[in-house]
């Protein structure tokens, strides 16, 4: 510690000044608590579906799918997994994330730099947006838009203008963690698939830091994989439950956090 820092703390004794120096670094370097899945419930979920957004509205299940040329939204029921109602897009759109905020339904898609919008009521078209970036996953504070592009940044956007309110870099162990894709808002923290893995991390929105990480390898049955069978991708939160899926995949699972 340099000697111009202690001078600023006057007389206060020593063991007051370390203790706080020590609070400060315990808490940038926070260990990250690490978590399992434990299966409570079991669902079908259509093998075409190229998960991308997932969530729960007023007691109704919608999912997001994505591909060229088979992208779709759709309203699902959950015990069978079958679409109440389905949009089709066009093969131009690969379509991403979803939420529904203030009475409309924006879907994201993923380099054609558009944002659809939609009624959420009725899901008829409202029209569509210039969007300045890659759009991956899109969840909400209640308030603003929160969106990744592939990065270790989240954006917090105006829903009405899509400008950045504010953006934060998601960081695990102090380091960027990049792939951040599929969002869902769980009771004040962002949950977030990362790409290509079987992870799950919880993020602060305030500071951006991985406070758990949560472990799904498994969860899909080798049974159950096909070979177009693709990531885990896909969290829903309803009425204290979480649901979890992945792209191609047979099966939703509801699922309960355990300790490693």
């Amino acid at each position: 510690m340099k000697k111009g820092v202690l001078a600023k703390w006057g007389c206060i004794p020593a063991v007051v000044i370390l203790s706080a120096f020590l609070a400060v670094v315990s808490c940038s370097t926070a260990t990250v608590k690490e978590y399992k899945v434990r299966v409570v419930g079991e669902f079908p979920h259509d093998s075409l579906s190229y998960t991308q957004g997932l969530f729960f509205q007023d007691g109704r299940f919608y999912e997001s799918t994505g591909q060229w040329g088979e992208s779709t939204f759709r309203e699902v029921e959950l015990e069978t997994g079958k679409s109440l109602s389905c949009k089709n897009f066009g093969k131009e759109y690969f379509v991403e994330g979803s939420v529904m905020l203030g009475g409309v339904l924006y879907i994201l898609t993923w380099t054609s730099h558009v944002l659809f919008k939609y009624d959420a009521a009725t899901l008829e078209y409202i029209g569509a947006a210039n969007y300045p970036r890659q759009g991956w996953g899109l969840t909400t504070d209640g308030k603003s838009l929160i969106a990744s592009d592939g990065s270790s940044n989240l954006y917090f956007l105006n829903p009405e203008t899509l400008a950045t309110e504010r953006k934060v870099k998601v960081r695990m162990n102090d380091r960027p963690l990049n792939y951040l894709n599929e969002l869902e808002w769980i009771d004040g923290k962002i949950w977030a698939n990362v790409y290509m893995t079987d992870y799950i991390v919880v993020i602060n929105p305030k500071n951006g830091r991985v406070e758990r990480r949560i472990d799904c390898k498994g969860l899909l049955p080798v049974n159950l994989r096909e070979p177009r069978t693709d990531v885990l991708n896909g969290i829903a939160f309803h009425d204290g439950h979480i649901y979890l899926t992945g792209k191609y995949w047979r099966r939703l699972y509801e699922v309960e956090l355990e300790k490693k």
